[in-house]
């Protein structure tokens, strides 16, 4: 036994304070669910005595809030792997991009060797205001070096952003200037946008890539379908979610509800302690009469599988690609008194049919879990569809056509299209893996922007004409031979200048223009979205 100083309070400890605000906060929201139980046997007494003895008997001087942390943590972890603890640092990083605005200077940026390159410019943006310009060099903040110095990219990102109506002077380098040329801007509120590209594929048919289901998603959303419906009647959508991981379930709704009839069920979730609740389509959808496809990966995850589950379920849409990733657990978000948060799983996300999407899963074996992609790789899942295999107690069936399908672990596709293994070769992955294409693309469009624009009168134009310089690509394999990366034979190598001539091209042109523009070049070669083509294509 050991003893404890009586001046010391049994609740004043961090832990206790925080895990009784926790209680508190769960009595309110949940309607007296939770049971606050403070007697001597009960689990929190233990937790706070085991924290009292650290911090008054420990040998050495421990950080209490980091205890407190590490023991929020602790619990999580032996949950589901989605239930977490975030920092208040980590909690507002990770809402800027849902939100859609944070307060910053306005540019788009990548390190090319240690050292910030304007990519582009926010249009409108404080650094379009001030006179920065696509290229510009950033090589100091308010008299700080962040160029050649290996400052972290987080850390350069926050000297940058600031609240608004603040001043931040900055230093910058221009190609064909002699001296650094200094801004001072005054920050604002950047939009940060969702939707990575819309464009008209083909005679009525729309395509909108989504990146993340964020706050301003839907108004993105309408507003791509508002510009593309001046160019052609759009009688055909096709709706990209690959690699798009999730986001606010609200928006997911609003989004699905667009295709829907009245009344039609979206989603529901269920727990052992949250009711069943019901989202249902209103009747203002104004795409119920549109042809949809909707393209998804193995990494397409929550919201885009509940949006592509939905459609699926009430045989509104054919869903194109590769099993989703099946996250389908619920959290609820709990607010901390320091601005931290703990998102704790509540419920299920089901399908309309009655599938679950979350796939299988250990409590407390995150390692497992997270090598779940890997292990249907090895399998062959994710090239072959034999390999896939549902057990039939899953088994379920769409509400129109009475299709089977199966719940258990994400949305399998309608039209399965295995993974490109012959376009994109372990050479093109490992010289990708290194950044030597992306910072090769980089130098080439600081060289050759003006050359570029005044030969090209627009993306059209320089879609249809340009091809990217052998040179280039000799530039690359050079680099990559520096590094030891190797093709296994020449081969490989003749297979991977193809294709990487095309994501050269893409890059390019993204730089000149926007992300909009490497889409429409990427598609050519990707093989879900030409399959999506070959699909709508076959029906007329």
């Amino acid at each position: 036994m050991f003893k404890t100083n009586s001046s010391i309070s049994l609740l004043g400890s961090p832990v206790i304070r925080i895990l009784l605000l926790l209680i508190l906060f769960n009595v309110g929201q949940l309607n007296a669910q939770v049971q606050i139980n403070l007697g001597k046997d009960s689990p929190l007494r233990k937790l706070q005595w085991a924290e009292m003895a650290v911090t008054t008997l420990y040998v050495d001087t421990v950080n209490e809030n980091k205890l407190v942390e590490d023991a929020i943590r602790g619990m999580l972890e032996k949950l589901d792997p989605h239930s977490s603890y975030s920092t208040p640092e980590e909690v507002k990083e990770m809402n800027e991009p849902l939100k859609g605005n944070f307060d910053g200077i306005g540019v788009q940026f990548n390190m090319v060797e240690d050292t910030l390159m304007v990519i582009q410019t926010i249009t409108g943006g404080p650094s379009e205001k001030a006179g920065v310009l696509a290229g510009d060099r950033i090589i100091s903040v308010n008299d700080t070096a962040i160029a050649g110095v290996k400052m972290d990219r987080n850390k350069i990102m926050k000297k940058l952003r600031g609240p608004k109506g603040t001043k931040v002077k900055i230093g910058v380098v221009r190609r064909g200037v002699n001296e650094t040329i200094s801004f001072t801007i005054v920050r604002d509120k950047i939009p940060v946008t969702t939707i990575d590209a819309a464009y008209i594929m083909q005679p009525n048919t729309a395509y909108i890539r989504i990146g993340t289901f964020g706050g301003t998603t839907y108004d993105e959303f309408n507003e791509a379908i508002s510009k593309l419906s001046k160019q052609t009647k759009i009688k055909n959508l096709i709706l990209d979610l690959q690699d798009n991981g999730g986001g606010y379930l609200q928006t997911a709704v609003k989004l699905t509800n667009e295709f829907l009839n009245k009344g039609d069920l979206i989603v529901y979730t269920e727990g052992l302690r949250t009711k069943r609740e019901d989202y249902k389509a209103d009747s203002k959808g104004k795409l119920t009469d549109t042809k949809v496809i909707v393209l998804v990966n193995e990494f397409s995850a929550s919201a885009s599988e509940i949006l592509s589950g939905a459609l699926q379920d009430h045989d509104r849409a054919t869903i194109i690609g590769r099993r989703t990733f099946g996250k389908g657990l619920v959290q609820r978000p709990i607010p901390l008194p320091d601005q931290s948060m703990i998102r704790l799983t509540v419920a299920h996300y089901y399908t309309p049919s009655g599938r679950c999407i979350q796939k299988p899963y250990t409590k407390g074996n995150r390692k497992a879990y997270d090598a779940d992609i890997d292990i249907r790789y090895k399998n062959g899942e994710l090239m072959h569809v034999d390999s896939i295999h549902f057990n039939d107690s899953l088994k379920c069936y769409t509400l129109k056509e009475h299709r089977t399908v199966y719940g258990g672990g994400g949305i399998m596709p309608d039209i399965f299209v295995p993974l490109d293994t012959l376009h994109y070769t372990k050479y093109h992955r490992m010289i990708a893996a290194k950044s030597i294409i992306v910072n090769a693309s980089l130098k080439y469009i600081d060289r050759e922007r003006k050359n570029l624009l005044n030969q090209y009168k627009d993306f059209r134009d320089f879609n249809s004409r340009y091809t990217i310089p052998q040179s280039l690509i000799d530039q690359i394999y050079e680099e990559a031979d520096k590094q030891k990366i190797k093709p296994k034979d020449e081969e490989e190598k003749q297979i991977t200048t193809p294709s990487l001539s095309l994501q050269l091209k893409a890059l390019v042109a993204r730089d000149l223009w926007t992300m909009t523009e490497y889409y429409v070049i990427m598609n050519q070669n990707s093989d879900i979205v030409q399959a999506a083509l070959k699909h709508l294509n076959s029906k007329f």
